[in-house]
């Protein structure tokens, strides 16, 4: 077999050879198809069988819409700080040290400027690995900067969220860059510059209550997550048991919440088009 390679063998206690299999192979939780994860990584991620999208992080977001996955990062070295000295299982410091450590970034939103198919844009990618994607002081103050950005240079500004929403340990500091955000993009409206929000799994709580829903073009990949509240927390509230599919993407679009659900593999053509009709002069 093709995958059976030496570095892939290891003695067990009595002496024989096995093989590591550890970390080779990906279990679809939709549809419990067991995929080799080459394969998975060559179809973007996406379930061969089933459809389902997979998460994936903001690097992989990056190198998939930009052309030639080539790009210039911005504003990545900044910190959040622990404004409430904040502690729940741990300490807030040293979950966000530990995390940075861990995804070899700031925080949970990577900003970046290059092309998709010649035209320049400006990208912001949240990164759910990084304390669940939730937002906070750091995260809004370099979305804001990506849209300012964006204004200043006339150039498409698009977010792609995955999400929890507001991050707990900085308190009404994290809610206070729903404001932030929001009103970077009513100027950036002003300046007559496109904004596209792209939805992934899961995009939840303040995040889809302010940025992630503000769009000229809200787009959703198919079977993400999106809502305020969970599911589980609206049953209990009106006490009753919730349709089918509520809060995933093709609900949502039914119900005139998306413009669109689209494909992964047609993400970037997407954009492209539409970044077209809607600033046709560049």
């Amino acid at each position: 077999m093709a995958w059976f390679k030496r570095d892939n063998t290891e003695l067990d206690p009595s002496g024989e050879k096995r093989v590591r299999t550890e970390g080779l192979w990906e279990k679809c939780e939709q549809c419990n198809h067991v995929i080799w994860k080459k394969d998975l990584d060559a179809n973007l991620s996406v379930c061969p069988k089933c459809d389902r999208h997979f998460r994936i992080d903001a690097e992989a977001r990056l190198n998939l819409l930009f052309d030639d996955a080539k790009y210039h990062l911005f504003d990545d070295r900044l910190y959040s700080t622990d404004p409430l000295r904040f502690t729940d299982t741990k300490a807030y410091s040293d979950r966000l040290r530990k995390t940075q450590e861990s995804t070899g970034i700031s925080d949970a939103i990577v900003n970046a400027s290059g092309t998709i198919d010649g035209r320049p844009v400006i990208i912001s990618a949240m990164e759910y690995s990084f304390i669940g994607g939730s937002m906070g002081a750091v995260v809004g103050e370099v979305i804001t900067r990506a849209i300012e950005r964006g204004a200043a240079e006339r150039k498409p500004v698009i977010v792609i969220s995955a999400s929890g929403g507001a991050r707990m340990m900085e308190g009404a500091v994290s809610l206070m860059q729903m404001a932030k955000i929001s009103a970077a993009l009513a100027r950036l409206d002003d300046a007559g510059v496109p904004y596209i929000s792209v939805l992934t799994d899961p995009t939840t709580g303040g995040v889809t209550a302010s940025y992630a829903m503000l769009g000229d073009l809200n787009i959703a990949e198919p079977g993400a997550l999106i809502g305020f509240a969970g599911p589980r927390v609206i049953e209990q509230t009106i006490r009753q048991k919730l349709p089918e599919g509520f809060q995933r993407s093709e609900f949502l679009l039914e119900h005139g919440m998306l413009d669109a659900v689209v494909h992964r593999k047609n993400m970037k053509s997407y954009i492209s088009r539409a970044l077209s009709f809607m600033q046709p002069s560049n």
